[in-house]
């Protein structure tokens, strides 16, 4: 019985929960076809491969393995920091970026236990943002025996400046749906809520089984011009000797 009473709410607000879906759906749609700036990213993959040498030989071995993996956690630090942003910025003038805005569209991340690096770089264009993370992987590469007093760094591949890259933000089909179960999900809760407030009687049976009582008489609801087609007009007329009689017309 419960079940068939929330169905019975939902059926009698269904015109409410369409149109609130539809007009999340709409809104998340028009804002992501009008109103989003397209971004794009793209990316860069840097080695740590640091090797020891017997005999001129130069071997790789499980403990230097380890050392160029926990090497890692510091590169991503520094990567990101001044000592590197700066001369990206001052090397780079046709980026037209400031160091400060380098750090916040650069990311840095590795598989576990894994010896290469990703630079990311996010922007409003690719063939920008491509640019932007190889300058970023060169200075990097350049500046680290400086830095750390170590030549362990390698660039596995730049970013093709000339790819035709999509943007990573305009995903408008997957906004659409998600934003329709989401403002789906509002509607019912906003229906429940509504009903949950609404403390008055719908029906004779409602009233019946809150007061335990039987209903006597219904009164109808009427409109105007049904009361003015029934309505009775009282007027008194004279018979003789001084007595009136009441009469509806």
């Amino acid at each position: 019985m419960e079940l068939k009473r929330y169905l019975l709410i939902l059926q009698k607000k269904m015109w409410l929960i369409v149109a609130i879906a539809l007009i999340a759906g709409i809104g998340a749609g028009v804002k992501s076809i009008f109103f989003t700036q397209p971004l794009y990213e793209a990316s860069s993959k840097l080695i740590v491969n640091q090797t020891s040498s017997i005999e001129g030989q130069a071997i790789m071995d499980f403990s230097m393995i380890q050392t160029n993996i926990k090497l890692i956690n510091s590169y991503k630090e520094i990567i990101k920091s001044s000592a590197i942003m700066d001369k990206v910025a001052a090397g780079y003038p046709d980026l037209g970026l400031t160091p400060a805005e380098l750090m916040s569209q650069t990311s840095v991340s590795t598989a576990s236990e894994s010896q290469v690096m990703s630079i990311t770089v996010q922007g409003t264009s690719y063939e920008k943002a491509a640019k932007t993370v190889n300058a970023i992987a060169r200075v990097f590469q350049a500046q680290i025996p400086q830095i750390m007093k170590i030549d362990n760094v390698a660039i596995l591949s730049e970013a093709n400046v000339n790819s035709n890259a999509s943007p990573i933000n305009m995903k408008t089909t997957l906004t659409i749906i998600v934003s329709l179960f989401a403002g789906l999900v509002l509607a019912i809760a906003l229906v429940f809520m509504l009903d949950y407030l609404d403390d008055t009687f719908k029906s004779e049976a409602e009233l019946e089984k809150e007061l335990g009582l039987p209903v006597l008489t219904v009164i109808s609801k009427m409109k105007k011009e049904d009361v003015k087609n029934t309505k009775n007009y009282v007027s008194q007329q004279k018979v003789g000797d001084g007595k009136y009689v009441t009469i509806n017309q």
